[in-house]
């Protein structure tokens, strides 16, 4: 799905920019009421994830792969503004050290992977949770119908996009039961992909997880020496979740993610993903340019000068891990800073 230089003309891509500029704004202000002092470190982490997974492409059809966008995942973990802070951190990463995805296109690939997977995952998300029964199962089947309805929103948004200005003549219906065809059959897997981790998260940790916040366990009582489920009458059913140290889930997920990235990734998919497929299949790519970062050490996540590919590979994968949990952690602990200072003792005095 990452959108390279060429394919929308240089009018679009700046009003996408502009789109993309305005959301993040707004994300960073918004950031600041869904991070605490646990969330703030994880945010860089799920950044972090979201890099590493998305280096593993899947077959989804014959001579066609797909990879998680991970919009859904992020507004989740960490809550909507964070998720689209999350994706945008990994799409200015990629941009930049890897050449994936075009520079002029950044506004485009984040409106695009970031904004809209988030808002509609998120949006579909909380409707889901609000009618289904308040239970961690629950959270992680509202993650999977999430999760799979964002990818073709997606996929629908990028068709409006190339309708408005796209730079070859291709009939837009073509492109659009094309783009959206190939992309419910990748929704499928990054409908896997979300609901493993959100269950696997919320299974040890419900309280790190944004989405599954007000989330307890139910109170147990001592009876002959086995514990049982409190009766309802004798007060309220469910406890909050004791609030723990987060270093663990930090250095799990972290290992996690390097794994992937290093070693994993050695065996994803070959084949081009949904959207360079539609584009060479329809003629989108004609007008594609190469992208400026071409010539960067880390070009199509390889490291240069190392021949053998599968370490040059994994350790591109290491360092884009590691570069984007530091980056992602650095944004993370602004915001969270700022919304300290915001509300700070000395923030809160007025004069008389």
């Amino acid at each position: 799905m990452h959108v390279p230089d060429g394919f929308i003309n240089a009018p679009t891509s700046a009003v996408t920019g502009v789109v993309a500029a305005g959301a993040v704004a707004v994300s960073l202000r918004g950031a600041r009421r869904e991070l605490d002092e646990r969330t703030a470190p994880l945010a860089g982490l799920v950044a972090a994830f979201i890099f590493a997974v998305q280096m593993l492409n899947f077959p989804v059809a014959a001579g066609t792969s797909g990879h998680l966008l991970g919009g859904a995942l992020a507004a989740i973990l960490v809550g909507p503004y964070t998720g689209v802070l999350c994706v945008s951190v990994v799409l200015l990463m990629q941009g930049i050290l890897f050449a994936d995805g075009g520079l002029t296109a950044l506004g485009v690939n984040i409106t695009d992977m970031a904004i809209v997977t988030t808002v509609v995952a998120y949006a579909l998300f909380r409707g889901l949770v609000k009618v289904l029964p308040r239970t961690r199962r629950s959270v992680t089947v509202a993650s999977f119908v999430a999760a799979l309805v964002s990818v073709p929103a997606a996929a629908l948004a990028f068709t409006f996009l190339y309708w408005i200005g796209g730079t070859t003549d291709v009939a837009i219906g073509k492109v659009a039961t094309a783009m959206i065809g190939v992309h419910v059959l990748i929704g499928i897997g990054e409908a896997a992909i979300t609901a493993l981790t959100v269950g696997a998260v919320v299974a040890v940790r419900p309280d790190l997880v944004y989405g599954a916040r007000g989330l307890g366990q139910r109170l147990k009582l001592r009876v002959n020496g086995e514990l049982v489920d409190a009766p309802s009458d004798t007060g309220p059913a469910l406890a909050p979740v004791a609030a723990r140290s987060h270093r663990k889930v930090w250095i799990t997920g972290l290992v996690a993610s390097l794994v992937l990235a290093g070693f994993v990734s050695f065996y994803a998919s070959a084949d081009p993903d949904g959207l360079e497929k539609v584009a060479s299949d329809k003629g989108i790519d004609e007008k594609a340019e190469e992208h400026a970062n071409a010539d960067s050490p880390l070009a199509d996540y390889g490291v240069e000068d190392i021949a053998d590919a599968r370490v040059s590979g994994g350790l591109a994968g290491v360092i884009g891990v590691g570069v984007t949990v530091v980056a992602g952690s650095a944004v993370f602990w602004a915001v969270r800073r700022r919304r300290s200072d915001d509300t700070s003792p000395s923030s809160t005095e007025t004069t008389v």
